[in-house]
């Protein structure tokens, strides 16, 4: 029971929740354990899980991110998109709005265009027809690739530093204290092409948000991660709308969508 209660405690530091009122949340556990007569983990499951749900909880009476959203300008506006390879249609007239401070999810059907949506948002591909509006400042997030095989995660961040005409140390700075709050410590001497799956994914998700974008795109960003990461990925994502950056994200993982804002539905595709 103390290592889950030390856990507990933990997690909602972390999730910037008060000592006074993560003292006050684990006595109201205790209580309901005692009175129950079980250990809190099987009343409550994962310390990390719970204390996540306690902490979004906390945040919706105070309703900023969405309530700003509603009076806010758009990040991103499409204006029937549509996409075609070949003979087949993979995109059809899809229009949609993501606001400053506003998570929008995109779900459909495997080959409903999802992946293709978000390259027509970030700009790499172009549509067939329609109209695409965003926010200068975007940071796109792919399910695969994105990074540079031989280069280590200290000089993607770097690089990438550069590219908005910072300097390395902010860069390097930035990403290592990005990296932490998905629960990793980059390593200086492994290259992108040495990592696993679920820790390239991470630094994707870092380099996507490291200059501060007004928009982040995200496509299934967290493919590889375990529990806690994945947790950890939804509260970075509360703490983006906080600020006021708009978040499209690509989900199948349909158990989370109550943490967006709008749900947009892709048709299923046709030959």
């Amino acid at each position: 029971m103390t290592g889950w209660r030390n856990n507990f405690l933990r997690a909602l530091a972390e999730r910037a929740v008060s000592a006074e009122m993560g003292d006050e949340l684990l006595r109201e556990a205790d209580l309901e354990a005692a009175e129950r007569g079980l250990p809190p983990e099987q009343i409550f499951g994962p310390a990390t899980a719970y204390a996540d749900q306690l902490a979004r909880a906390l945040r919706v009476p105070s309703g900023s991110p969405l309530a700003l959203a509603e009076q806010s300008s758009p990040a991103l506006r499409l204006n029937g998109i549509s996409k075609r390879y070949g003979r087949r249609q993979v995109l059809n007239d899809v229009t949609l709005e993501v606001r400053h401070g506003e998570s929008v999810a995109v779900v459909g059907a495997n080959g409903s265009g999802k992946s293709t949506l978000l390259k027509v948002c970030a700009g790499t591909v172009k549509p067939d027809a329609g109209t695409v509006e965003r926010t200068e400042h975007v940071g796109y997030v792919p399910q695969s690739g994105g990074t540079a095989e031989f280069l280590t995660a200290t000089e993607h961040f770097e690089l990438f530093a550069a590219a908005r005409q910072n300097s390395r140390r902010r860069g390097r700075a930035t990403g290592e204290r990005l990296a932490a709050s998905l629960g990793w410590s980059p390593s200086s001497e492994h290259t992108a092409g040495q990592l696993s799956g679920g820790i390239r994914q991470k630094l994707n998700v870092v380099l996507g948000e490291l200059s501060g974008p007004d928009l982040l795109l995200l496509d299934e960003p967290y493919q590889g991660f375990d529990h806690g990461s994945y947790i950890d990925l939804w509260t970075q994502i509360d703490r983006w709308r906080e600020k006021g950056t708009g978040v499209l994200i690509v989900t199948h993982m349909l158990g989370d969508l109550d943490r967006v804002d709008r749900i947009i539905e892709l048709d299923s595709p046709e030959d």
